[in-house]
């Protein structure tokens, strides 16, 4: 993508919707660059989730009262703007979960265990999270299906030769990350997704690291089912996504039963509801839906081209100047259109946990550990890595900063 017309965004004003970024420790303000955890969030999305437990707080499509309707379109519009935003072709491809963990269970219990068996293979990629290669090996353990993964390659790339010799006809599901959590690869999910489709399996694409950063259509990747989780994109924490075509959703049975979510029942038997609302029982996420809206509506203003373009410029001076370092190493690509806002790292002789610490003491906030990625680690011979990730309220300054720390670290090592 060319970024060189992009308008650049304003962090400045955007950081004035942040009242935590200008919270202090010691007397020192902090630096957040935990954002592949968790992002931080704006000022308006705490207000329309405030506004609607002060105006509207009520079930959904259990009443006929004013707020019961008024919270029912809000949870239903939230449906309607998700899929707006990703490309879905309506309310019934939206699943909402709690997270991009959950929504990977969802498929893994109610397709892989009614569908898989001896003989068929789900292929992963190295890089996966434990939310999908957990998942999914588990599924494997009780199906009798076989799992393979991926090669990643020195560069910390996908090898896709060897994806094309892996994908063949007894493949049954592709499942792979869009962007890596620990290398930042921005992975040719759409060609996966191609190679699944070749040899009639489905593709599952975790966007958890995608959707918050760069423009993400799934009519174009062609991915059967697509997840992430709104507490990465300036939302609210408690509420995922799950994006699924709607023919498929129509024939997979609920992961999970009880109210809201049926049509009819008996004491014999019971029927399900219309989608999406067959695998969202109970009382949904209401708040945290309005909060979702009120996230995307947010980054649209910003504009996900130059969200991406701001992700893409910090990862790739963050990169540099660690790289400048010469006792740093750092994992995957470098800085540039197939790496997104993350750079994971360690420095020589000293541990991450370590080294988060002393960042901690400068009131850097980063990461420290395998992020949910052990198999990855172990490829990389390294127990833990520390992870800086970024968002758009992030500066060169704060990366500085990091830099700077890491003399306190060399010194206390020596």
């Amino acid at each position: 993508m060319s970024q060189q017309n992009l308008e650049s965004l304003d962090v400045e004003a955007i950081r004035e919707e942040f009242p935590i970024l200008e919270r202090e420790f010691d007397g020192q303000q902090v630096v957040y660059l935990d954002n592949a955890a968790t992002t931080q969030t704006p000022d308006p999305v705490v207000d329309a989730m405030s506004d609607y437990y002060r105006e509207s707080n009520a079930n959904v499509h259990r009443g006929i009262h004013h707020l019961s309707q008024e919270a029912s379109i809000a949870y239903e519009e939230a449906h309607d703007r998700v899929a707006e935003f990703i490309g879905a072709d309506g309310r019934e491809e939206i699943v909402f979960t709690k997270n991009t963990t959950e929504s990977e269970n969802l498929i893994a219990y109610s397709w892989g265990l009614n569908e898989l068996g001896p003989g068929d293979e789900i292929v992963l990629t190295e890089m996966e999270h434990h939310a999908s290669l957990v998942t999914w090996q588990q599924i494997a353990k009780r199906t009798g299906a076989n799992v393979e993964y991926i090669r990643v390659d020195e560069t910390g790339r996908l090898d896709m030769d060897h994806a094309r010799d892996l994908i063949g006809d007894d493949t049954a599901l592709v499942s792979a990350v869009h962007v890596s959590n620990t290398l930042g690869t921005v992975n040719p999910v759409g060609e996966l997704t191609a190679l699944a489709h070749e040899h009639g399996a489905l593709s599952f694409i975790d966007g958890a690291q995608a959707v918050p950063n760069r423009p993400v259509d799934v009519s174009e990747i062609d991915a059967d089912f697509y997840a992430f989780s709104g507490h990465k994109m300036a939302g609210p924490t408690g509420i995922g996504v799950l994006y699924g075509k709607q023919s498929l959703l129509e024939e997979l049975e609920p992961y999970l039963y009880g109210g809201g979510m049926i049509r009819k029942v008996t004491f014999e038997d019971s029927t399900w509801g219309e989608l999406p609302w067959k695998f969202e029982p109970g009382t949904p996420p209401i708040a945290e839906a309005v909060g979702l809206h009120a996230a995307i509506d947010w980054l649209e203003d910003l504009g996900m081209e130059r969200v991406q373009a701001h992700e893409e410029e910090l990862a790739a001076y963050a990169y540099d100047q660690l790289a400048a370092e010469g006792d740093v190493e750092i994992y995957g690509p470098e800085g540039g259109a197939d790496r997104g806002g993350l750079v994971s790292f360690n420095l020589d002789g000293v541990h991450a946990h370590d080294l988060t610490s002393i960042l901690n003491d400068h009131t850097v906030a980063v990461r420290a550990g395998d992020h949910c990625t052990q198999p990855l680690h172990d490829k990389l011979g390294v127990p833990a890595s520390t992870r800086a990730s970024f968002y758009v309220y992030n500066t060169r300054e704060e990366i500085d900063k990091l830099i700077d720390a890491l003399d306190d670290a060399r010194a206390l090592f020596a």
